[in-house]
């Protein structure tokens, strides 16, 4: 058998079920219950049940039946190499909003490469456009009752869906959603709106037929197509105007007022830039129903705004008296920068002792128009914090960095930044209790 075809264990838990049976890093794991592993899907679903055997195979060649006794759902400890415990599945749509087309050339690999994978839908959230997914897929997620699925919809419209994704079968792929629902899978939908295409009355009737797949489709959010300066040669999109947003949300609103008194659910949700394109406050906590779609940037302002000021009134006295007079700066994103503005305007108000120096990102690297700080590059920041007045410290949002690394974008590094500009820099998580404390320090 092929190594890649091997589940090989990389780390054991310490404290679980794993652990206490010697099964440890580099064992092979390769059947539960009789039944030959093929990936992610199987292995959840048949470890669920509260009595198992499973089979490990050891450096050594020497293999172990182990009989489990466990709470049903309880997790064994183990994660693999490969988290699908399978290939990833690539895209083989040609959409014609898709980011990864609109990146430079010269940039590490593994951010060119387009993936459609429903099982990292249930892993870590990525959406899916359905096209990639066989009959036999589709009937496992059922069968295992994996859920939530994300799908990327962008139309109702069969021959439209056909045009966006490029693909001749985008079309019929939206039935997989109505078996998914129909078995009770949740799904979160998403909708990339590019002017002119699938937005006004076409936005309309996809708000309308997906409607009716409540409530398994928990929530559907309505993002801007992100438009980088690399486009040549690429079909031509548009960017929405102020007047554009307030049409979008005009629409969004009407179906939210619509669907609630219902369903109890608002549904159908406008991404942050959309209020700040159209110049109209955020809506409250209540509009975001638990706020289901952080990830495509709906209501992130507005929980870090609520989360800063919960912290902030929540500050005691004690505490309050025994903050040290500090300078220190926080670079962000064009998207959120007056809102981080105001926050840190509040504490140096409550705090004279406070100075805060707050820069906002233009990103020159993919162009003027991507303005949130999860694309932002080492070489911007560099370029534009270069000779400004830092403090003793610099703050970046988390998000700007390489999941789990200390890497950006263009592969420039934390520390090669910090050298650059003579100074240390703090990475801040995305609560505002955590920017609050790391103004505060």
């Amino acid at each position: 058998m092929e190594k890649e075809n091997l589940h090989i264990i990389d780390k054991v838990a310490q404290g679980s079920i794993a652990e206490e049976l010697e099964i440890e890093a580099g064992d092979v794991l390769v059947e539960i219950n009789g039944n030959r592993i093929e990936d992610i899907f199987d292995y959840q679903y048949y470890t669920q049940d509260e009595y198992i055997e499973v089979l490990v195979r050891k450096p050594s060649g020497e293999e172990w039946l182990l009989e489990i006794d466990k709470e049903y759902d309880e997790d064994l400890g183990i994660t693999f190499e490969n988290g699908l415990m399978d290939d990833y599945r690539s895209c083989r749509n040609k959409c014609i909003f898709c980011f990864i087309d609109q990146m430079p050339k010269g940039m590490r690999e593994t951010l060119y490469f387009k993936d459609d994978d429903s099982r990292l839908s249930f892993l870590q959230g990525n959406y899916v456009t359905l096209t990639n997914m066989s009959d036999e897929d589709v009937d496992r997620i059922i069968k295992y009752h994996l859920s939530p699925i994300n799908v990327s919809f962008q139309t109702t419209n069969p021959e439209l869906r056909c045009r966006m994704l490029n693909n001749r079968f985008a079309g019929q792929a939206l039935e997989k959603a109505w078996k998914l629902a129909r078995a009770g899978i949740t799904m979160n939908g998403q909708i990339v709106l590019c002017k002119g295409i699938n937005d006004g009355g076409e936005l309309e009737r996809s708000i309308r037929d997906l409607s009716a797949y409540l409530p398994n489709l928990e929530s559907v959010s309505v993002v801007p197509v992100g438009l980088s300066k690399y486009r040549e040669g690429l079909f031509a999109l548009e960017p929405f105007t102020k007047e554009d947003a307030r049409q979008v949300l005009d629409i969004i609103h009407r179906w939210q007022e619509r669907l609630y008194p219902e369903h109890g659910v608002h549904f159908i949700h406008a991404s942050d830039e959309w209020y700040i394109l159209a110049g109209e406050a955020l809506p409250e906590e209540e509009r975001y129903d638990g706020y289901l779609q952080l990830e495509n940037g709906v209501g992130m302002l507005r929980l870090l705004i609520d989360e800063f000021q919960e912290a902030f009134d929540g500050l005691g006295t004690a505490r309050a008296a025994g903050i040290a007079p500090r300078e220190l700066s926080i670079a962000t994103g064009m998207l959120a920068c007056s809102f981080i503005s105001d926050m840190a305007g509040q504490l140096m108000e409550a705090f004279p002792q406070l100075t805060v120096h707050i820069y906002p990102i233009r990103n020159d690297f993919f162009g003027e128009m991507i303005t949130v700080s999860g694309l932002l590059t080492g070489q911007d920041l560099l370029a534009q914090l270069k000779g400004k007045p830092l403090g003793e410290k610099l703050l970046l949002p988390q998000n700007v960095l390489k999941s789990g690394e200390t890497v950006f974008l263009d592969d420039m590094t934390l520390a090669d930044l910090e050298k650059a500009l003579q100074v240390p820099i703090d990475i801040v998580k995305s609560s505002g209790q955590d920017l609050l404390d790391a103004i505060l320090k």
